[in-house]
């Protein structure tokens, strides 16, 4: 499968005028693509219609799905990535016609009433007083979420080992006592350090990087059994419990074979391409 890569500008907030509330974008990828590092000149809600993608911050990683989107504040340097396939969908909030939700990037939960109030907002001839009253419902709906699907990568030395082998091979089976052992150190010490850099301990932090991994083997229609043996787990009902224990309130994303939405039942949204560099 080709990768694409593409790089976009770093802008700091409100550098560039955007005389606009809210503005919306969505692509459907049809290769693997990357986004370098970048920043936008205004506030950002990043969302999908179809698959799963993945947006960094320094060391954080945010699962995206169409359940569970992530709000981006002006000027946040980020990346991303996305599979081939992924019909994404952005929506831009003018940095000086609106006020960001957060300070930080945070999870949004893409309820029924936000999806069709932004879809409203891509409706070709909508009328200007419509748009307005649209878009402030949007505002008014708009959250952070206290769910989400986060990785929060460890970077210290003692940590570093595991973090990479388990983020490289999900399926990987050592224990706490294992990896303690290998690096020559007690249980409580690795303990202490998982909950001090990533504010979870060492086995919901393993279970959710798996749970991150097996997101984008599901979009890309694995079968359950072949990512459960992925990810490492013995059945695919050990891997039924885990993964709706860590992405229970994720609605649409249970392990099961689900058929693609065809490109005539979607909705308009916005301008769209198949292809682009944003977001």
């Amino acid at each position: 499968m080709t990768r694409e890569t593409r790089s976009l500008p770093a802008h700091a907030p409100g550098a560039v005028d955007t005389p606009f509330v809210i503005k919306g974008y969505d692509e459907v990828v049809t290769h693997d693509t990357l986004w370098d590092a970048h920043s936008h000149p205004f506030h950002e809600l990043l969302w999908n219609e179809r698959g799963a993608s993945s947006a960094v911050v320094g060391e954080r990683v945010w699962t995206i799905t169409p359940a569970l989107g992530l709000w981006m504040p002006a000027g946040t340097l980020h990346s991303g990535s996305a599979a081939a396939g992924t019909w994404f969908r952005a929506s831009f909030f003018g940095f000086r016609t609106t006020s960001s939700i957060s300070d930080t990037p945070v999870a949004v939960e893409i309820t029924p009433l936000l999806r069709l109030l932004l879809e409203r907002l891509g409706e070709p001839g909508l009328a200007a007083s419509s748009r307005a009253v649209t878009e402030a419902l949007v505002l008014d709906v708009l959250a952070p979420s206290p769910r989400e699907l986060l990785v929060q990568v460890p970077t210290s030395g003692l940590l570093r080992p595991i973090a990479d082998a388990v983020r490289e091979d999900p399926g990987d089976r050592r224990t706490l006592a294992d990896w303690a052992s290998e690096l020559g150190v007690s249980t409580r010490t690795v303990t202490r350090a998982f909950s001090a850099e990533t504010g979870t301990s060492f086995v919901r932090w393993v279970a959710t990087v798996r749970a991150q991994h097996a997101i984008g083997l599901l979009t890309r229609g694995w079968d359950v059994e072949s990512v459960a043996e992925q990810v490492g787990y013995r059945s695919a009902s050990a891997f039924g419990v885990a993964f709706r224990r860590t992405t229970v309130q994720y609605e649409g994303l249970e392990p099961a074979r689900r058929e693609h939405a065809p490109d005539a039942a979607r909705p308009p949204y916005g301008r769209r391409r198949e292809s682009s560099d944003r977001p």
